[in-house]
């Protein structure tokens, strides 16, 4: 099956198939465009062969109309001459019948030259639009790539994010999250009983100097109140 015929059917099928099956579409396609530029190059030198060739033939029907013209102005000549006695008639006649053949061959040979010319010119005018359609494809054809790459990359990120999805445990998932919830409660809870273990085992010391350490107004009442008991003693 042609390259081409195959990339065709890529468009109508889903990526992951076309993937997962024996054919890898981008290699395929970047294979499809590399053969498609050499046929450009080979193409591109076949016309300028044949370019060079229909204009060499036109050059020469060309070179044979002006034969052709050469040779009745010489048979012109040559009877002129005659009628003015300046060449005997007979060799004049002989020469003029000599000059008009080669003019009568040279003509032959610019019709039979100009037909070549004009079948060379056809086929270049259809090699040229093969060749501009060769191009087309090849433009088409690597925008048809960027656009393929771009969709293998989303569906297979698509893929691994799905399949990641599928065998992810959820259950396992949330008793993890629910384990997690039950431990950090129980070193809350923990903490708060060192906190009442640490507050019960103070001395009266601890909490007088509690007091006084966080209190400076109480303090300084209490200093009031001593000495003016102090006083009355």
């Amino acid at each position: 099956m042609n390259i081409f015929a195959r990339l065709f059917k890529i468009g109508k099928a889903e990526v992951h198939s076309v993937i997962d099956g024996f054919e890898d579409p981008i290699n395929l396609t970047e294979q499809g465009i590399r053969e498609m530029k050499e046929q450009l190059v080979k193409s591109t030198e076949a016309l300028a062969q044949l370019k060079a060739l229909s204009i060499r033939k036109k050059n020469e029907a060309e070179t044979e109309q002006q034969t052709a013209k050469d040779y009745y102005n010489k048979a012109v000549i040559i009877i002129q001459k005659a009628e003015n006695g300046e060449v005997d008639a007979t060799e004049a006649d002989r020469l003029a019948k000599e000059a008009l053949k080669k003019q009568s061959s040279a003509q032959e040979n610019s019709v039979h030259l100009e037909g070549e010319h004009a079948k060379l010119h056809a086929e270049c005018e259809k090699m040229q639009g093969n060749i501009n359609n060769l191009k087309s494809n090849i433009s088409k054809w690597e925008n048809e790539l960027k656009t393929l790459k771009a969709r293998v990359q989303v569906s297979e990120a698509t893929r691994d994010i799905n399949k990641k999805m599928t065998l992810m445990d959820t259950g396992s998932t949330v008793s993890m999250l629910e384990k997690l919830k039950e431990r950090v409660i129980q070193q809350e809870a923990l903490a708060e009983a060192y906190s009442d273990i640490s507050n019960a085992g103070k001395t009266i010391d601890d909490e007088i100097d509690a007091v006084v350490n966080n209190s400076d107004m109480q303090a300084e009442d209490a200093l009031k109140k001593l000495k003016e008991t102090l006083k009355k003693d």
